[in-house]
């Protein structure tokens, strides 16, 4: 098997207290199943990749862990997911805790019609922090961990929606970081960009990893290769529900695969 991929030299180790985790996860969309018997366990510090053709749930399976799916009518979920072993769809979650907790940066950039401070500072706003000079730090700080701070220090007060599109997704991987999660979830979130934009996200990916946990869906198998340590492929079955075909290391994955459709996945044969 050949893979022209430049694969992580990353060595991840799952232990025992995984940072998510998924036994036995059923979700549906009123009668139709999206995903069927999901487990797996998602490390802490390291990103994760979610892999696989249109239609097999990825997207579905990132908003389990923060809940987004309950805003879907007729959502429903069986199993257990757990947030350092706690099952987050236990009736005592506060889910407003939880997406604090479980940050969530979607495909388009989607930043807020206001400036640049005030989408930084919309969350910890929101939770209760109003001292000026508190927002003033938060804000900084967060710009400079997505290396944006030099590109709008001079434009904080300007609007948010005429920076570029690269800048746009930092900024609101920005907004995120400012509230403090321990997790990051990213649904494709350079597809929508140039690759000098991408190559960007995917450098500030490999530097966010060393403090948080981030699970990625893309459609680009170079991207998955090139930023995940742990890759997860979902595919469809019997054109029902999307089900987890195998989960491993990237380069065990790309190079290795144990199951025969990764390896027609990832070598283009289907989807």
């Amino acid at each position: 098997m050949r893979v022209n991929f430049e694969l992580l030299n990353n060595r991840v180790t799952i232990d025992h207290n995984p940072k998510l985790n998924t036994v036995g996860v059923n979700l549906y969309y009123g009668t139709f199943q999206a995903l069927r018997n999901i487990s797996l366990k998602i490390p802490e510090r390291a990103i994760t990749a979610v892999i696989g053709p249109s239609g097999c749930g990825k997207s579905s399976f990132l908003r389990l862990f923060n809940r987004m799916n309950d805003l879907i009518p007729g959502a429903r979920v069986e199993g257990r997911i757990e947030l350092d072993g706690i099952n987050i769809y236990d009736k005592s979650i506060d889910v407003v805790e939880l997406r604090k907790r479980v940050g969530m940066v979607f495909q388009k950039p989607n930043p807020f019609p206001m400036s640049v401070f005030e989408n930084v500072a919309f969350g910890p706003r929101r939770h209760g922090e109003n001292n000026r000079g508190e927002l003033e730090g938060i804000v900084e700080r967060s710009l400079r961990r997505v290396a944006l701070w030099d590109e709008v220090k001079d434009k904080l007060g300007q609007s948010a929606l005429a920076l570029s599109g690269g800048q746009q997704q930092r900024l609101c991987i920005a907004r995120v970081l400012a509230v403090e999660p321990e997790v990051i979830l990213m649904d494709e979130p350079c597809s929508a960009l140039d690759p000098v934009a991408t190559l960007k996200i995917e450098d500030l990916m490999r530097s966010l990893a060393e403090n948080y946990t981030i699970v990625i869906v893309t459609h680009n198998m170079q991207q998955a290769a090139r930023v995940s340590d742990m890759a997860a492929f979902l595919m469809m079955e019997d054109d029902r529900a999307g089900i987890l075909a195998e989960y491993g290391p990237t380069a065990q994955l790309f190079t290795n695969p144990k199951d025969k459709r990764t390896e027609d996945y990832i070598t283009g044969r289907f989807g």
